[in-house]
């Protein structure tokens, strides 16, 4: 991957029933300021009342993975964890435009 573009991830998360709107909530909470965080967007999946998209752009790779080790992000992991039944479709993506 060109190191001058801005790593992504957009992944589709599956919830448990009932629980979306309570996740959505946990995940927005969680991952508000967050070092090298250029976007992190949550979007409710129109097809599946049992889905969730997250679309996220860092400024590196390195800022995601140290993003996962920050106590807001663990207490989210942990808070959410049972809410989640699986995870769909997941792609990591390079930003060209845009930023």
């Amino acid at each position: 991957m060109d190191e001058n573009l801005s790593y992504g991830i957009i992944g589709q998360m599956k919830v448990a029933a009932g629980k979306r709107d309570e996740l959505v909530a946990i995940l927005a909470k969680g991952t508000c300021n967050m070092p090298g965080n250029i976007a992190y967007i949550i979007s409710l999946d129109q097809a599946d009342e049992g889905a969730i998209w997250i679309t996220e752009y860092w400024e590196s790779k390195d800022a995601h993975t140290a993003s996962l080790q920050l106590a807001s992000v663990q207490a989210a992991i942990a808070t959410g964890r049972p809410m989640i039944k699986g995870f769909g479709h997941r792609f990591e993506v390079a930003a060209v435009a845009g930023f």
